[in-house]
């Protein structure tokens, strides 16, 4: 049963939303990254991917997105319909990506870490025709298929050698999936961000969004027909999606397609000279595992000319180990929202800015906002606000979301940062409540509305605290009811049938009462200074 109401956002429509926020690129054409290189370089290695030992060329890769696409049309998916994605790293994800991009179509990429709970909201939400999923995921595709009304499955893989989805685009080999006529403001993908309301919001993605981030980090990151960039991180993620796959597949280079991260396999591919990988992006942890591996002080990471890093504050001690064997880090900041790349740090800059995420990208532009709305003067505090052709549109089926995020052509990012007198920019710490746990984005409000379904808690409070391993990780602040009593293993497995592992409570504490305002709202800011032991920085 679907939970929300069917919404197609053409371009008419999409413009109608957002006709106060002029994103100044107006109706530029799409153009087909893919079938553009397999007329000019079809023999070029496009995708390789290490889960099923397979490489595809640019003519390959063009043939099995036609293929995709003529399946997409014969299920009568086409412009605007949604096109749900639940699986492991592989080729798949950029078949369909295409395809969708061919159809004008939407791909839906879910975070399989997710509860079927978690995405059953999200496919109410998004109502996709088609949900692609791993042999892994069959027995929640099932579920959901039941839950959320999902036209039609298909499975990767199922095993024996059986595998419906190549029979597919084996039986689809050879027709002519179509072009339609889409523009920038075509939205060809949702991501879904956790919501500080307790609900993951979708933030539409177009194909302008895609294209400026392939020209905002391809320059800096000096990506060209001679890359090859080594993708680790979720595919569902915008990390691993377009940091730098997509920006290396639009400038004709390779992609290395990693199923899940091995820290041991990863090293062994950036020291192979046969792979010859040349750039390579990650959150902060796969970083930290890699130079925690036996392997690590002695692999030729020589060939590496670009490591970027992102998602969450980099350690010190990161960056010096790697620097240490020659490799220096470029850091940058983002959001699903700027598709991601907003601020980029200059591999030069890296050790003498310590703690800064760079300077505003080329095609974008950046404003640090004071309460009054004033632009805030050097290390003054404020609000981290974004403008450009490479931000969303807004948020699917959530017009007061898109109205709230915006301020005219103004994307609010809820970070408070500062920029220092050279221009460089700093993330002093988030406006609103969000932590990140290895690399993940975790909202306090979903797990606190979970935290609330237990008949023991008066009232309860998510904090991020310090992790080690993750960066971050939550701390439940619990104000219990009179008389009753709970301890942290009923807590956590509470959590853990109805959020993802990494959003689940690494330990909780007991208070007679939560911090408060004159107006009741939690003061999480008092919950940091008492749990953490220091002041948190204040906002002004």
């Amino acid at each position: 049963m679907h939970s929300t109401t069917d919404f197609v956002p053409d371009s008419a429509s999409l413009a109608a939303m957002t006709s106060s926020r002029p994103r100044g690129h107006g109706a530029v054409r799409a153009y087909d990254w893919i079938s553009h290189h397999a007329a000019n370089r079809g023999a070029k290695e496009a995708i390789r991917d290490l889960g099923t030992g397979r490489s595809f060329t640019y003519s390959d890769l063009d043939r099995r997105v036609d293929a995709m696409a003529a399946y997409l049309r014969s299920l009568g998916i086409g412009r605007g319909d949604r096109v749900g994605v639940l699986a492991h790293n592989g080729v798949e994800y950029f078949d369909i990506q295409f395809a969708c991009a061919r159809t004008g179509s939407i791909c839906v990429l879910l975070n399989w870490r997710l509860t079927v709970a978690e995405l059953e909201y999200i496919l109410n939400d998004s109502s996709p025709a088609l949900l692609v999923h791993d042999s892994s995921f069959a027995a929640a595709a099932a579920e959901l298929q039941g839950l959320c009304g999902i036209r039609a499955l298909l499975c990767i893989d199922s095993g024996g050698g059986h595998n419906p989805y190549e029979q597919t685009l084996a039986r689809f080999d050879g027709q002519d999936g179509g072009r339609e006529a889409l523009t920038h403001d075509d939205v060809i993908s949702i991501m879904y961000t956790s919501g500080t309301t307790g609900h993951p919001k979708g933030a539409m993605i177009t194909h302008g969004m895609n294209f400026w981030n392939a020209v905002n980090l391809g320059i800096p990151a000096g990506i060209g027909l001679d890359t090859v960039s080594m993708c680790v991180l979720p595919l569902f993620h915008t990390g691993g999606l377009n940091c730098y796959s997509n920006p290396a597949l639009h400038a004709g280079g390779t992609v290395v397609i990693m199923k899940t991260f091995d820290a041991g396999q990863a090293l062994q591919m950036l020291g192979d000279p046969s792979q010859g990988i040349t750039h390579f992006f990650a959150v902060p942890a796969p970083y930290q595992f890699m130079m925690q591996h036996p392997d690590f002080e002695h692999t030729d990471l020589s060939r590496l000319r670009i490591a970027g890093v992102g998602g969450a504050p980099c350690a010190l001690t990161i960056l010096e180990a790697w620097a240490g064997r020659g490799v220096l880090m470029l850091q940058g900041f983002g959001m699903t929202e700027t598709s991601p790349a907003h601020i980029f740090l200059d591999v030069n800059e890296s050790l003498r800015k310590i703690g800064s995420t760079g300077k505003t990208l080329l095609h974008t532009e950046t404003r640090i906002v004071n309460d009054t709305g004033g632009d805030c003067g050097p290390n003054e505090i404020g609000e981290l606000w974004v403008a450009g052709p490479n931000i969303t549109p807004g948020y699917w089926n959530r017009p007061d979301a898109t109205e709230a995020a915006f301020e005219g052509r103004w994307l609010k990012t809820g970070d408070a940062a500062r920029m220092d007198d050279e221009g460089f920019i700093y993330i002093v710490d988030r406006w609103k409540d969000m932590y990140i746990s290895g690399g993940e984005n975790v909202y306090p409000a979903e797990i606190e509305n979970v935290l609330y379904q237990l008949p023991q808690i008066a009232e309860a409070a998510i904090i991020g605290v310090p992790s080690d391993k993750w960066g971050e990780v939550g701390l439940a602040v619990l104000a219990l009811k009179p008389g009753a009593t709970i301890d942290r293993a009923t807590v956590v497995e509470h959590c853990a049938s109805r959020l993802a592992k990494f959003k689940i409570p690494n330990d909780i504490a007991i208070i007679d009462a939560l911090p408060r305002n004159a107006t009741g709202k939690v003061l999480k800011r008092e919950l940091r200074t008492q749990f953490l032991g220091a002041e948190a920085p204040k906002i002004s």
